[in-house]
């Protein structure tokens, strides 16, 4: 097989290639048969794709099988990614019902490039490649099936569509595919999310739909990692805060900045070089961003970069703990009531976020943890309600037995 090289020929023929199959097929004819590079023809991560189908001494003429992994391996790839389907869950459902009335079928992957969920297909279907490839523990990586969408993106980590003839092998070419990643708290690909359709073209933006339900998925995935973490919700609008472009933090108990979603980055212009702490993206320390889960309106402030954000949090506890009640900084000595224990402006308790200058919290406050926090509220709310455990578990927000289980821990 020839390797694409740098070359002029294509300069006067692009002239006469108006459509996107004439220019595909000008690329091919150039790839395959010339062994020049057909830049600006089709995409930069398709010829790369190529270009490591070739080097792997594959054929455009060669047959492609959808074969499924063995069975333990499928079986640990859906064992692994739970949180992924459990965050993909209802955005899956949804996508589909939005797909219905096309004849689109969408395929989520693990990180590997193996289904773990795929729209299940009518038996009268007349799409016997989607047909294939839409089971669960079908490997549909690059390396398996050459230039696909989902493929590249296991290969790249980022947002590919590859359309008819693109596709290496030449019988995948009735196939057009547009696939976009879902990262996890670690910055790792976590799986990818592709829509396909066979013997038809796309008549919408499939590359901005799968992007939007991609995106989705993956602020639920980063927020179900994130047990017993303070997730700040942000954004330059109110209006953007609970859609798929509302930005996310994830803050650890020590303060640092453990991760950022894609709208969190461009905010905040932070580059997520080791674990920065909230003082220096969000320009507050971590007592103030505490107060913000018990709440409900949204909180305005201004980022240190100058920007103006609206704001609200959420902290999980891995015991069921409902912090949107309280979360107790530093406790009163003796606390009159529940009542009064929860309220956000009990003496004690951390400051609302505002922007208005907030007094310097005190040292010990400063150092207490987030499970210090969270063990505080229970014996508090404890103390308060006269040592009854099911009015404190009610309090919570928690079950008698998980409240029980939480103080033979102590």
């Amino acid at each position: 097989m020839p390797h694409a090289t740098t070359g002029q020929a294509s300069t006067p023929r692009q002239l006469f290639f108006q459509t996107t199959e004439q220019r595909t097929a000008l690329a091919r004819q150039l790839f395959f048969d010339e062994g020049t590079r057909p830049s600006g023809l089709v995409g930069e991560a398709v010829i790369q794709s190529w270009l490591r189908c070739t080097t792997a001494q594959r054929r455009p003429t060669d047959t492609v099988s959808f074969e499924q992994v063995s069975r333990s391996r499928a079986h640990a790839s859906l064992n692994r990614n739970r949180q992924l389907l459990q965050a993909g869950n209802l955005e899956l459902n949804n996508m589909e019902a939005a797909l219905a009335g096309t004849d689109c079928r969408v395929l989520l992957t693990d990180a590997q490039g193996v289904v773990i969920h795929a729209t299940q297909l009518p038996q009268v279907s007349q799409q016997p490649l989607l047909r294939t490839a839409s089971r669960v523990g079908v490997n549909i990586a690059e390396g398996q099936i050459g230039t696909n969408a989902p493929g590249v993106v296991v290969r790249t980590g980022e947002a590919c569509t590859v359309t008819g003839a693109e596709h290496f092998f030449q019988c995948l070419q009735s196939v057009h595919c547009a696939a976009a990643p879902i990262r996890d708290i670690h910055g790792h690909l976590a799986g990818v999310l592709d829509v396909s359709i066979e013997a038809g073209r796309f008549h919408f933006d499939a590359a901005s739909v799968v992007g939007m339900y991609a995106t989705t998925i993956e602020n639920r995935l980063l927020q179900l990692q994130s047990v017993e973490h303070l997730v700040l919700h942000f954004q330059a609008s109110p209006a953007l805060l609970g859609t798929p472009m509302e930005a996310l933090a994830g803050i650890d108990s020590h303060g640092r900045v453990l991760w950022l979603n894609g709208a969190g980055r461009r905010l905040t212009g932070c580059r997520m070089e080791g674990s920065p702490s909230v003082e220096e993206v969000f320009g507050a320390p971590l007592q103030h961003l505490l107060a913000l889960p018990r709440r409900d309106e949204v909180q305005t402030r201004h980022l240190p970069n100058g920007l103006g954000v609206w704001m609200k949090a959420t902290l999980t506890a891995r015991d069921g703990t409902d912090f949107r009640h309280a979360v107790v900084m530093s406790p009163p000595a003796q606390p009159a009531s529940v009542t009064d224990l929860l309220r956000a402006d009990a003496p004690g308790h951390a400051a609302a976020l505002t922007t208005a200058p907030v007094a310097e919290a005190a040292p010990e406050a400063t150092q207490a943890t987030l499970l210090d926090h969270k063990q505080r509220l229970i014996e508090s709310t404890i103390a308060a309600c006269g040592g009854n455990i099911a009015k404190a578990a009610r309090a919570l927000g928690v079950s008698r037995g998980m409240l029980y289980r939480r103080l033979q821990k102590t």
